[in-house]
């Protein structure tokens, strides 16, 4: 018998989710995005995982000024699409992929027209997360603008009544 305890657990605590994070990984990568933004930039990362049945779940992730340094010297966020071979490398050698992106704006989560028109990975269903305030605290899981992709500069908004559904931060 194959069965995960704390997969059972997700699922009852949140059974519609597309997205999972552990809440200690989820800790360390909002500490890790605060740190790199110092309150006055935006920062971000590639989240990385698996796909399973519909849901993916994040088990690590890649911040962008890892991959580029100069990612985040201007104040939001430019990435030079020549590090994206370290990325795909990475995932390569950690058999994960990248299933999200995440990064910080100054003030809320909507997205912006250069996030709309600049997707970070211009995949169709990929995911894209927006944390208000630089990541800094008080936010809840609603706060988080989740946006997926699908081509062409087309994005599905997640209403923020369906984002604590849809992204599970817990065990």
């Amino acid at each position: 018998m194959n069965f995960s305890i704390a997969e059972i657990i997700r699922r009852l605590w949140s059974p519609n989710h597309k997205l999972s994070c552990s809440w200690f990984l989820w800790q360390r990568l909002i500490g890790q995005l605060r740190r790199r933004g110092k309150n006055i930039r935006e920062s971000g990362a590639f989240l990385l995982g698996t796909h399973k049945n519909g849901r993916s779940r994040i088990i690590d992730f890649i911040l962008y000024d890892d991959l580029d340094p100069h990612s985040l010297d201007t104040g939001i966020i430019r990435f030079d699409g020549r590090y994206y071979g370290s990325l795909w490398e990475h995932c390569k050698q950690r058999s994960l992929d990248v299933i999200a992106d995440v990064h910080t704006h100054p003030g809320g989560s909507e997205q912006s027209p250069s996030d709309r028109a600049h997707p970070m990975i211009a995949k169709t269903g990929h995911i894209a997360l927006i944390l208000p305030r630089f990541a800094g605290t008080p936010w809840c899981r609603a706060d988080i603008g989740i946006y997926r992709y699908f081509g062409a500069k087309n994005w599905e908004i997640i209403p923020a009544d369906r984002r604590c559904a849809f992204l599970h931060i817990g065990i």
